[in-house]
């Protein structure tokens, strides 16, 4: 695609939507609100999708010679603004990614709204992707999620973690009684309460120190639990089966359905994380 063909395009990528004309970027059809600069400079990549734009060639494009403005900051404040319209993170991009004193480079497909043209990144290695939006992995991608109030995500993910902490300190309290219960179970109780207690002091301080994050609206937060995700959903799934601890004063039933529901909440904590709980937006 040639640069300068943009006056007549509209532009798809993910769950979004650039028309060149109208100078507006949508999101599932609704506008978001983005400056001119941001988006002269958004047009300038979807323009040239896989190719690094340098900063030369947007200072030519967008900041005339005979501009008397500090350009350095000018960019970084446009590419700043820009990436907080799109969810997008320097640290960990999906669809800008910058390359240190060269210039930036615009990573995800884009189609070309009005013909049947996809394009690629240019240095992507996998097979061209039939439509923007489509996801190999099982997992939730962000793109596929609604914006959450930050305020809602942070009571709502505090409060997963006080109820992890309540399950670890009632469990570590009625040790004794647990054993009762898992005795006709199990011919070697002892290995439940060890498994009981080693997997308790191992997720009270991950608690913590989730509950601690959000308390703080840490702003590192969502990559940090990224990298722990691994580690914590195994314990997450593995105390799921708290409710067969208390079976006799909840029934078999709600024992079985209470831990269906807990199955699914290391995926709802990995949600809330996504929906609005991202790395702090700077540009490199």
């Amino acid at each position: 695609m040639e640069p300068g063909t943009s006056q007549n395009r509209v532009f798809r990528f993910g769950l979004y939507e650039a028309d060149a004309v109208a100078g507006e970027l949508r999101k599932n059809g609704r506008k978001l609100k983005v400056q001119e600069q941001p988006f002269r400079v958004l047009v300038l990549l979807l323009e040239r999708p896989g190719a690094v734009v340098t900063r030369e060639e947007v200072r030519q494009a967008l900041w005339p010679a005979d501009t008397f403005v500090d350009f350095d900051h000018g960019l970084n404040t446009a590419v700043n603004k820009l990436r907080d319209a799109l969810d997008d993170t320097a640290s960990n991009p999906r669809f800008i990614e910058t390359l240190a004193r060269r210039g930036y480079r615009f990573i995800a497909p884009v189609e070309v709204v009005g013909t049947e043209r996809v394009t690629a990144p240019q240095n992507a290695t996998e097979a061209p992707l039939q439509t923007p939006v489509s996801r190999s992995s099982l997992l939730t991608h962000p793109d596929e999620l609604p914006t959450a109030s930050r305020g809602v995500v942070r009571v709502l993910f505090g409060l997963i973690q006080i109820m992890y902490l309540c399950f670890y300190v009632i469990s570590l309290g009625k040790l004794a009684s647990i054993e009762r219960i898992v005795q006709p179970m199990v011919s070697r109780p002892y290995w439940v309460l060890s498994l009981v207690m080693v997997t308790a002091v191992v997720g009270i301080p991950t608690r913590l120190y989730l509950l601690a994050g959000v308390g703080f609206d840490s702003k590192s937060l969502h990559e940090k639990f990224r990298k722990l995700f691994p580690f914590v959903f195994p314990l997450d799934e593995l105390w799921a089966l708290a409710p067969f601890l208390a079976v006799h004063q909840l029934g078999i039933g709600l024992a079985f359905a209470a831990t269906a529901a807990l199955l699914y909440v290391p995926f709802s904590q990995r949600t809330l994380m996504l929906m609005n709980y991202r790395t702090t937006k700077e540009i490199r």
